[in-house]
């Protein structure tokens, strides 16, 4: 089985077996992890010449492909799957040496993908810095009478990433009246009123708002008044 006309590898790649059960190598009488399968039998590694490589198991296509690329030697490990009744791919078989070059290739990789994540959590956490500021003044624009630690408060809570919130739709980015509204009048209600306790007792959403909605309308009528 050196090579396959079928099968989630190349033609021309060098096909190693890792065996379901245990074989005796048809050359030295002895048995290994991989087979070759050979015109005589099944042959160990040793004996196929190929015992020089190490495996690498499938799951990192990255190493693979680099290790494989530098490797002058290589063979595709394959599997035979009872229940699937076809040879399946296990790994590659490479060189040592073309195994460490993949290796700190990956690494290397993986060191700029860290600085790249680093400085685009920055850029959003400035970018996030920037949209609260700007809500929390559209806030005490509309609402003078808010105070300022309630407006940098309600800004924040709006404007969380991944959060869903007001704050972070077109309009909340954009502090535009009707959201700012919004995120305040969400805050009056949670924070200035009995709303929580109704929502706790049982009653309805719906319900809940309405029994304080004329309590959310005084605390924003004071808010505005300045």
């Amino acid at each position: 089985m050196s090579e396959s006309t079928s099968g989630p590898w190349a033609r021309t790649d060098l096909l190693v077996v890792a065996p379901v059960k245990d074989f005796t190598c048809a050359n030295c009488g002895g048995t290994d992890d991989f087979l070759q399968m050979n015109d005589a039998g099944p042959l160990c590694l040793t004996c196929a010449d190929l015992d020089t490589l190490v495996f690498l198991p499938a799951g990192d296509a990255a190493l693979t492909r680099r290790a494989k690329k530098v490797s002058t030697l290589s063979a595709v490990v394959v599997r035979w799957s009872r229940s699937r009744r076809r040879y399946e791919r296990q790994g590659t078989l490479v060189e040592p040496v073309a195994l460490e070059l993949a290796e700190e290739q990956c690494l290397a990789d993986e060191e700029v993908r860290a600085r790249r994540r680093e400085r685009d959590q920055q850029r959003r956490a400035a970018e996030d810095v920037r949209l609260q500021a700007a809500f929390a003044e559209r806030i005490r624009a509309l609402f003078p009478g808010c105070p300022g630690e309630r407006a940098t408060a309600i800004a924040r809570h709006a404007v969380t990433r991944g959060s869903g919130r007001v704050g972070r739709s077109a309009a909340g980015r954009a502090a535009a009246d009707e959201a700012v509204t919004l995120a305040v009048v969400a805050s009056a209600r949670h924070e200035d009123t009995r709303y929580d306790q109704l929502l706790m007792s049982g009653v309805s959403r719906e319900e809940a708002r309405a029994l304080v909605r004329n309590a959310v309308d005084a605390v924003l009528d004071r808010w505005r008044a300045g």
